[in-house]
């Protein structure tokens, strides 16, 4: 009998656990969502376009060679809030209209909020090289950060796993695993400065400079090196910023031969 006890003690308890949720009636808006978005992918189309300058096909023609698209991105950023609930209730409510794949607290609890296969709405207006619209290729993930703290090494630990998986189930190229503020320069600073991009650039998650490094040629643009590596140099002040907030941990503006010496050697290394 042992055995069937325990069966019905661990259903007991995840039944309380599924009635303690807090977020039960926003899981419901999520499951009708994704619902309706499923019965769009289902459905064939068989439908022409009805236009009278188009001749209509005679019948539909399914092509057998497709696959799902899939995120080419990770952007990481920091909540800005005060708790990890905070930003939880922040993301299931419709009004704020914001929302990332996964929020990871100060504890290393992750929370997956989002599909990987559905757009989230964390980039906004937002530009890497030539991709313009960053929610549509990107998952984004939210630390529980107030902007103006270190990261525990619980929630980094937390986050290096989560990369981890994501790269390998998308085949994320290592360049592609970039901040809030290199998307968005004029608008965002997350992850803040203290955020240890070098430590996820030795794991394989981002790019980073070489140790021993060659002399700047008095030929190189940084302007220029600065849209190559990936920024947006409409507003050159606010991409030297997050260019320096990534690599040097400096939020200082203006391009010192130093953080040229930086920018020439990712552009060589990886460009």
């Amino acid at each position: 009998m042992k055995p069937i006890v325990s069966f019905f003690s661990c259903f007991i308890l995840v039944c309380i656990a599924c009635n303690n949720n807090p977020y039960k009636e926003t899981n419901k808006s999520y499951k009708a969502q994704a619902k309706k978005y499923t019965s769009i992918i289902n459905k064939k189309p068989e439908t022409p376009i009805i236009s009278d300058s188009l001749k209509p096909s005679p019948f539909w023609v399914g092509t057998t060679n497709f696959g799902i698209r899939k995120p080419s991105y990770v952007i990481i950023h920091h909540t800005a809030q005060g708790s990890t609930q905070e930003t939880l209730k922040t993301f299931t409510l419709p009004r704020t209209a914001v929302s990332a794949h996964y929020v990871i607290g100060k504890d290393g609890v992750v929370y997956q909020m989002l599909n990987d296969y559905f757009r989230g709405q964390h980039a906004g207006v937002s530009r890497w090289g030539n991709q313009l619209d960053m929610n549509s290729a990107s998952i984004g993930i939210e630390l529980d950060n107030n902007g103006y703290q270190y990261f525990d090494s619980l929630q980094i630990n937390s986050l290096l796993v989560v990369l981890s998986k994501l790269k390998k189930d998308y085949n994320i190229p290592t360049a592609n695993f970039i901040g809030h503020g290199d998307i968005a320069p004029t608008r965002k600073n997350d992850p803040n400065w203290r955020f240890p991009w070098k430590l996820l650039a030795e794991k394989g998650f981002g790019l980073w400079y070489d140790e021993i490094r060659d002399t700047v040629p008095t030929s190189f643009n940084y302007i220029v090196g600065l849209r190559i590596v990936g920024y947006d140099i409409k507003d050159t002040s606010a991409a030297i910023v997050a260019f320096k907030r990534h690599f040097l941990q400096d939020t200082t503006r203006g391009m010192t031969n130093y953080s040229k010496e930086l920018l020439y050697n990712l552009q060589k290394k990886y460009y």
